[in-house]
């Protein structure tokens, strides 16, 4: 019998991810998203961001997870930055919203 190769020298195997894509569609991609979203409240923030991470740990949040590959696609898509990771750039796109939306 042949002994197994030693963990180094085994290849790492590549799984699949599904991200969503500027137009919204999920698709499979070899590379992992670099930015994690909620699909039902339409948001997108970093993927150790505090808020989401407590989700998860609490079992919630997992089945609405969903990945981009950068903010501008999240962007496209019609996600909004998450206010606890990144408070800016919510912060912006609040402002943003309240100005086009005030008569």
């Amino acid at each position: 019998m042949t002994p197994a190769p030693a963990d180094s020298a085994r290849v790492p195997e590549q799984r699949p991810h599904t991200l969503i894509g500027a137009d919204g569609v999920p698709y499979r991609s070899a590379a992992p998203g670099r930015l994690g979203g909620h699909r039902g409240m339409r948001l997108y923030g970093r993927l150790d961001c505090p808020s989401a991470l407590r989700a998860i740990a609490r079992g919630h949040y997992v089945k609405h997870r969903v990945f981009f590959t950068d903010e501008a696609t999240a962007i496209a898509a019609g996600y909004r930055p998450c206010a606890v990771c990144l408070p800016g750039k919510y912060a912006l796109w609040k402002a943003d919203r309240e100005n086009t939306t005030t008569p």
